[in-house]
C-alpha cells in the first residue's frame, strides 16, 4: 500500500486523475493525455524553480532540478538547446513520451503495476496497484478549491491542468457545483509562468483535438 499522499509531483497525480483507479483505463485521448502530462512535467520544474516561461518561452533559470530522474532528464534537454522554444512546441515534444514516462515513474514508486495483456503486441497498460491512492488526486484538487484553507500551488496548478486536458467531466462527477468557476479563481493567484503553461496547455489540446477531428 503506498497510502494516500501521493508522490508530490504534478504529473504523477495528472496521470491518475487520467485513468481509471481499478482497471488504469484512460479516460482522455492518447494526444490530450500526452499534452496534459508534458505539462504537468514542465509544471513540476516550474514550481521547483528551474525553468521559467518568458514571453511564451520555456528559459532556465540555473537552479537545480529536482533530485527525480525524469524531472532532470526534461531540464537536461531544456538546457542543451542553443536557444528557448516556445512553450507549444515543448508541450507537443514532450508530450509524445510523456505518458509512458509517467507511467514508469509512478511503478518504480509503487503506484502502478504492469497490466497483463493477452496481445503481445499491444500497447503496455498500466493498472493502479492501490485504487484508493489512485484516487486521492480528486481529493487533492477538492482540496485546493476550499475557502477555508490556503491551497497548496501543486494542487492549484493540477486542478488547471485536469481542466485544460479535458478531465472536466470526471471531476464534475465529484466535486461541488461551482467547483470550476473556483477553479479559475484559484489559478489567478498562481505564479504568472504556471499560468501561463496553463493557458499554452489549454490552447495546444484544443488544437490538437480540433485537428484530429477535421
Amino acid at each position: 500500500m503506498t497510502g494516500m499522499s501521493g508522490t508530490g509531483r504534478v504529473a504523477d497525480d495528472l496521470y491518475l486523475l487520467a485513468h481509471h483507479e481499478v482497471t488504469g483505463k484512460p479516460h482522455l485521448q492518447p494526444r490530450a493525455a500526452g499534452l496534459g502530462l508534458a505539462g504537468g512535467l514542465l509544471a513540476e520544474l516550474m514550481l521547483a524553480g528551474s525553468i521559467s516561461l518568458h514571453a511564451g518561452r520555456i528559459v532556465t533559470t540555473g537552479r537545480a532540478a529536482p533530485h527525480d530522474g525524469l524531472a532532470r532528464s526534461v531540464l537536461r534537454q531544456v538546457e542543451n538547446e542553443p536557444a528557448p522554444h516556445a512553450a507549444r512546441d515543448w508541450l507537443v515534444f514532450l508530450g509524445r513520451t510523456a505518458a509512458g514516462d509517467v507511467a514508469r515513474r509512478l511503478e518504480h514508486s509503487g503506484y502502478l503495476t504492469r497490466a497483463a495483456s493477452r496481445r503481445p503486441r499491444r500497447t503496455q497498460r498500466w493498472a493502479p496497484a492501490d485504487p484508493p491512492s489512485a484516487f486521492a488526486p480528486v481529493l487533492r484538487v477538492a482540496s485546493a478549491l476550499d475557502p477555508a484553507r490556503r491551497a497548496a500551488a501543486q494542487n492549484v496548478a493540477l486542478a488547471g491542468l485536469a481542466v485544460a486536458c479535458g478531465l472536466g467531466p470526471k471531476l464534475a462527477l465529484y466535486l461541488p457545483d461551482g467547483a470550476f468557476r473556483r477553479i479559475q479563481l484559484a489559478t489567478r493567484h498562481l505564479h504568472p509562468g504556471l499560468r501561463g503553461l496553463l493557458a499554452h496547455t489549454q490552447a495546444t489540446v484544443d488544437s490538437a483535438l480540433l485537428s484530429h477531428r477535421v
